[in-house]
């Protein structure tokens, strides 16, 4: 699969100089700049270390399933256009490399919710989605409430059984704009995904 984060650094060359420095005990395949610029720095056949403790459907061991992509951004502002061009040009590589589902691109917060929430409320999943390199919910009816823990498990996020957690994690990247409790829209949403897209565990990456 692969993983998206941010740098939550003052600049891309800040972040190549940490994820470059052994010390810092952090690393990713790839880091795009904010002028779209795409650093390899990880040989993808490679591990690297950026995904840490989490999980993503019957994973524990990400980093060894992953490949991971550093987009320099400081979390709150929009990701620039050629940012999201390059990063559109890098996974149709990777993914053509490694036969990797659109539903397995995800981001940190997925695999590690409460951890970490990059890339965060402001990249654009639905374009990526639109460009065949994610997923999105169609228009779907609501749907019980009850379901959406068994649905959220079953799309791949087994990090947690909290619903809370899970609603926060799912809102963060399909309804940024949403609040309040649980409702049937939410529970609609991931239940569209679950049935779509059910996490294979026997996917050699995922």
């Amino acid at each position: 699969m692969v993983v998206l984060h941010y740098t939550a650094m003052k600049s891309a060359r800040a972040a190549r100089d940490t994820l470059c420095n052994p010390e810092a005990e952090v690393s990713a395949h790839y880091l795009i700049a904010e002028d779209g610029e795409v650093m390899s720095l990880v040989p993808e056949a490679l591990r690297a270390w950026h995904a840490g403790a989490g999980r993503w459907g019957a994973f524990t061991d990400v980093n060894s399933r992953s490949i991971g992509i550093e987009i320099a951004n400081d979390g709150f502002s929009p990701f620039a256009a050629p940012q999201m061009d390059a990063l559109t040009s890098l996974l149709t590589g990777i993914r053509a490399r490694w036969d990797i589902r659109p539903e397995r691109v995800i981001g940190h917060s997925d695999m590690a919710p409460g951890r970490k929430i990059d890339p965060g409320a402001r990249f654009d999943w639905r374009r990526l989605a639109c460009s065949g390199h994610a997923v999105w919910p169609q228009a779907v009816a609501p749907c019980d409430p009850v379901q959406f823990v068994p649905a959220m498990h079953a799309f791949g996020y087994t990090a947690t059984d909290d619903p809370e957690l899970l609603l926060s994690v799912f809102r963060l990247r399909f309804r940024p704009w949403a609040s309040g409790p649980l409702d049937e829209t939410d529970a609609g949403m991931i239940t569209d995904l679950a049935s779509r897209f059910p996490v294979d565990v026997n996917a050699a990456w995922a």
